[in-house]
């Protein structure tokens, strides 16, 4: 009998998680991604973007099937485009590592415009959430380089976040619309030719990195309803030789990472949150920040400081250099090493800091700003034997009376090795929706999600919470 192609044997293991279902420890950790995914979109929905984008889509016209954060309904593929959008946009997602991508902000919105518009039961989205994030951060790895210490994805200027995100999208969909082995091998196949994101943005400006994991969802919807149309993928979409891993890793992918004991290890549970609403290579630096800042040290006794991170990290956070002590406006700022630090000096909000210290306004706070200007970001031997298990960070002060003190954090906060707490994720969650519902609407949310592993929320009752209608 021939062998099972890469793409089939997702398709085998998809096939089975639909029939059979999945622990109820694994959708509980299901249902916090949604918690999760749902309060990073209504901090997000009234940004510019998303508004913008809500234009497109509102121009596009369509039937009412699924509902949009803070909004009303509008046709599967969409709402999985705009809550897409709003889930990425504060990047305040979660994070997989080693392969530094964010899985749940394009599989999420996906699987609940879905959901809501086939009417399945609540632990079907869940363990359908389970399979696409599995999926996604399964292709991230096959582009993880161990000699090298980084994503392939990532050397290449590729947001393997969009690009695998779609295909995990287009599989958790798949499973929800009820296809057979052969129609999501070819939703993976056709989402193979739609996955793209490219991160220049992270370095020199422009908004569009926003809509990554929004387009990502959207493509994964349309990939799997033309998979259930009869539209075919090639079988070996991508092992082959003009396929998916060639034609963005080339002869240096790692193809076992994608089956390698697949449907008995999961990544779900080994996913990062994220504690602050900003570049993740940040975090070990503003954590270090608050450390000196409770050692008593204050602005005006720093006369410089070094922020020691992984190389790689550098062209991120670091460059170019001038944009990152000035950053153009508060997003940006969410991607500056110096201000970043900085900003944990003059904050506490939050879980530490939070969305108000990433807005225009802050971004041109010359207190922050003239500290961010101490600061000089260098690679670091000790990082870089970390990275990217971890995102560490070595931070050095020296003070105006010559004395030097140094804080090594070297495991992310929101991680396996330093997780938050139920109550500081729910903490998360609550002061996310403050920017646009009340206390009362998020906390009907947050009941409802932590139901959905009992099959005790409906779908069509939880998109009637998400629109926002009574706040």
């Amino acid at each position: 009998m021939q062998a099972l192609t890469l793409s089939q044997l997702i398709a085998q293991v998809a096939v089975g998680v639909g029939k059979n279902g999945l622990s109820s420890e694994l959708r509980d950790n299901s249902a916090m991604r949604v918690l999760d995914c749902l309060g990073n979109s209504f901090a997000a929905a009234e940004l510019p973007v998303v508004q913008q984008m809500r234009e497109v889509v509102d121009a596009w016209g369509g039937n009412e099937q699924s509902s949009v954060v803070n909004a009303g309904k509008t046709n599967v593929p969409n709402a999985a485009l705009l809550n897409g959008t709003m889930a990425h946009a504060l990047d305040f997602d979660d994070t997989h590592l080693p392969s530094v991508l964010h899985p749940s902000a394009s599989v999420v919105p996906a699987a609940l415009a879905v959901a809501e518009f086939m009417n399945v039961s609540a632990t079907a989205l869940l363990d359908s959430i389970v399979m696409g994030i599995e999926v996604t951060c399964r292709l991230g790895m096959a582009g993880y380089d161990r000699e090298l210490g980084n994503s392939i994805f990532f050397e290449n200027g590729l947001h393997a976040t969009s690009i695998t995100g779609t295909m995990g999208a287009a599989v958790a969909s798949a499973i929800l619309l009820g296809a057979s082995e052969e129609e999501i091998a070819s939703a993976i196949g056709i989402a193979a030719s739609m996955g793209a994101g490219l991160l220049e943005a992270n370095r020199t400006g422009g908004t569009v990195k926003r809509l990554h994991c929004g387009w990502a969802a959207h493509a994964g919807v349309v990939a799997a309803q033309s998979a259930k149309a009869g539209i075919t993928g090639p079988p070996t979409v991508l092992e082959g030789r003009f396929g998916f891993l060639h034609a963005f890793l080339g002869d240096r992918a790692v193809a076992h990472e994608i089956t390698d004991n697949l449907g008995e290890q999961w990544v779900l549970p080994g996913l990062f949150y994220k504690p602050y609403p900003c570049n993740h290579f940040t975090h070990a630096g503003i954590d270090a920040a608050r450390e000196l800042r409770k050692m008593g040290i204050s602005p005006e006794v720093i006369e410089s400081i070094t922020l020691g991170v992984p190389t790689p990290v550098l062209r991120t956070i670091a460059e170019p250099i001038a944009a990152k002590a000035r950053p153009e406006s508060g997003y940006h700022a969410a991607f500056s090493g110096p201000f970043t630090l900085a900003s944990a000096w003059f904050s506490d909000e939050g879980l530490g800091v939070f969305h108000e210290d990433f807005t225009d306004e802050s971004a041109r706070d010359e207190d922050r700003l003239a500290l961010a200007a101490k600061v000089t970001c260098e690679p670091n031997k000790l990082c870089d034997s970390i990275f990217p298990n971890q995102f560490p960070a070595v931070v050095t002060v020296v003070l105006t009376n010559g004395t030097t003190h140094t804080v090594e954090i070297l495991t992310n906060r929101g991680g396996p090795d330093r997780p938050l707490s139920q109550e500081e994720l729910e903490l998360k969650f609550t002061k996310n929706c403050e920017r646009t519902i009340s206390t009362q609407h998020a906390d009907k949310i947050r009941v409802a999600v932590r139901n959905l592993s009992t099959n005790n929320t409906t779908l069509a009752s939880l998109g009637a919470l998400i629109q926002g209608s009574s706040q």
